[in-house]
């Protein structure tokens, strides 16, 4: 049964000292609330920084030829170079950690774009040569039609993949492109697919603007027999994708005459360290949070004993006269308490509630926005309640303790002793 005649008491010594009880919910609140908003902050920043990076292949390398930098074998530092196919052969033949290796060809040049004609509509693309095995890598979501198939590759078709974006230029709302033609680079392309990036922000833009054909057509479209402007390449799990890298370099500086030791010949994105680097900037944000969190929490717990402290001490001839019309121990203590808990679970509640309201109102300030910082801002609700858990057990003992002081005290010192 709920004793009405405690809780009436308990409001009303509350209701009797409401600075008091207000600056000892606040502490409580403020803790809760700081936790709840910053660990919310740092999973929406995390979220933001993978979203941008879609679902890339954690354990992927990229690699393409730079100039070299120093003297090699008679060949003057400065020298321009370009991959080959058959060094495709060579790399998987030679490092069988290697899971995937994709060659890729830039349509007219790195970053060069391509006119692109269907019917009275035209723009300028970048074209890009790939094989079936680059959706693996970098995967896209396909709204229409297929990817690049094996087939494709065989037989040198004459098909396109286009970017979201490009098909909105290239095509009239709702029409559907799948089987028609464009024209690229003055040659007929049949369209087999439309495809979105999974990126966002910038990254998302420009692959929505990029056109896709088979590597063995782009080889004849842009008269590049043999070149390959970079390499792909996913790395086996439970192999380190560094060691893998400086293979396929070792590889590729033997097989192009260029020295042992320059690397500034090769530019490459190992896309596995990135992923470790980024990991470990969480892993450390995580932390400063729980410091800052923990130390936030501890402050509103000190302030809940500090202040239980007082309220006790001011209570103790109240205390005296409960022991003195009978009132037992364990009574008195289970008021205190009730009050201490009461107080510590409710600020605690509203705490946690304007923590999740807050970190929803952020969510839609920053929905739909291309390069968001924060992308769906949001807490584990266990771990908040486990806050609020040891935020109320932490009020507890801070009531316990000094009610089992004062009420060891006996009766008659009690009702003497001055507030």
């Amino acid at each position: 049964m709920i004793d009405i005649d405690k809780w009436q008491e308990i409001f009303h010594t509350l209701k009797q000292n409401k600075l008091r009880t207000f600056l000892t919910a606040f502490g409580v609140f403020w803790g809760i609330f700081m936790l709840v908003l910053m660990l919310g902050a740092g999973n929406g920043l995390q979220n933001s920084i993978f979203s941008n990076l879609g679902d890339f292949k954690t354990n992927s390398l990229f690699i393409w030829a730079q100039r070299t930098t120093m003297p090699y074998k008679g060949f003057q530092r400065n020298r321009a170079y370009y991959f080959d196919y058959s060094d495709l052969a060579a790399i998987k033949d030679n490092i069988p950690e290697i899971e995937i290796i994709a060659p890729t060809v830039n349509g007219g040049g790195f970053r060069q774009s391509t006119l692109v004609v269907n019917g009275i509509r035209k723009g300028s693309f970048e074209v890009y040569g790939k094989i079936p095995e680059e959706n693996f890598i970098d995967p896209v979501t396909l709204d229409k039609g297929r990817y690049l198939n094996d087939f494709d590759i065989l037989h040198k078709r004459k098909v396109v993949v286009l970017g979201s974006r490009v098909y909105e230029e290239l095509f009239l709302k709702d029409e559907d492109p799948i089987n028609k033609h464009i024209k690229i680079n003055g040659i007929y392309f049949q369209v087999v697919g439309v495809y979105k990036s999974k990126h966002t922000g910038g990254m998302g833009e420009r692959q929505n603007t990029e056109i896709l054909i088979p590597f063995s057509t782009a080889q004849q479209v842009y008269n590049y027999p043999n070149k390959v402007d970079h390499f792909s390449i996913v790395v086996k799990p439970e192999y380190e994708v560094a060691p893998v890298q400086d293979k396929v370099m070792s590889i590729l500086a033997k097989r192009h005459k260029i020295h042992p030791d320059d690397k500034g010949a090769f530019g490459y994105n190992n896309v596995g360290e990135e992923f470790k680097k980024i990991h470990g900037l969480f892993l450390g944000i995580k932390v400063l949070i729980w410091i800052v969190g923990t130390g936030t929490l501890l402050a509103g717990v000190i302030g809940v004993s500090n202040i239980m402290l007082i309220i006790i001490r001011e209570r103790v001839s109240e205390f005296g006269i409960k022991r003195a019309l009978g009132a037992t121990p364990a009574k008195i203590i289970s008021s205190v308490l009730s009050e201490s808990v009461f107080l510590t679970l409710i600020a605690g509640v509203v705490g946690l509630m304007t923590g999740v309201l807050a970190l929803e109102g952020l969510n839609n300030a920053f929905e739909g926005k291309p390069d968001a910082a924060l992308v769906n801002p949001s807490v584990d609700f266990k771990l908040a309640l486990t806050a609020l858990v040891i935020i109320v057990v932490s009020g507890l003992i801070a009531g316990l303790i000094p009610s089992r002081r004062a009420v060891s005290i006996k009766p008659i010192e009690a009702i003497r002793t001055e507030n």
